[in-house]
């Protein structure tokens, strides 16, 4: 039986962006290790991201088909389904790049799942050369998010891409 983690060790509060995300990764990593279960080890990096950073809603959406399905995830009510291409989400996705929203407002399509939702990142997850799911993160602020977050939110889906591929739904 894998060791379990009880808590995260956070960076202190005063700590940049880049700092708290070389804190959580080794325990990202630690955290995974010998899990064979997908959605148990997106849940528990929602989960990290959450504590970490405190976004208003942070999860995965996963590849099925041709839409985005739900995934674990941190935060309101989201939406279930977004078709390829759409929203930020099937936008990244499509694209397979990293979107950065300051104001989803101003952005082409956006669906809104929350009124609430200002500002968001989207981070696609690649397997076998192909996406496989996103992570999404929205903030209850405008331009909440950077460039820190950006490398950041790529460092884990490099991490979460073998989740993937261990599973076999890649």
């Amino acid at each position: 039986m894998p060791d379990m983690a009880e808590s995260l060790h956070l960076a202190p509060a005063e700590s940049s962006k880049s700092q708290r995300y070389s804190v959580l990764m080794p325990q990202l990593e630690a955290l995974l290790r010998g899990e064979s279960d997908l959605t148990a080890n997106l849940a528990n990096v929602s989960a990290a991201l959450k504590q970490t950073f405190g976004f208003f809603w942070i999860g995965f959406y996963i590849v099925r088909a041709e839409e985005l399905v739900l995934g674990p995830f941190q935060g309101p009510l989201a939406c279930t389904r977004i078709a390829y291409g759409k929203g930020v989400c099937g936008t990244a996705w499509k694209e397979g790049r990293t979107l950065l929203v300051p104001d989803v407002d101003q952005f082409p399509g956006h669906i809104a799942c929350s009124s609430q939702s200002k500002s968001e990142i989207v981070v696609p997850v690649f397997a076998n050369d192909r996406v496989v799911a996103v992570i999404d993160a929205d903030s209850d602020v405008p331009a909440d998010f950077d460039e820190h977050d950006a490398e950041g939110l790529q460092m884990v889906a490099g991490l979460v891409s073998r989740l993937f591929t261990q599973s076999g739904r890649s």
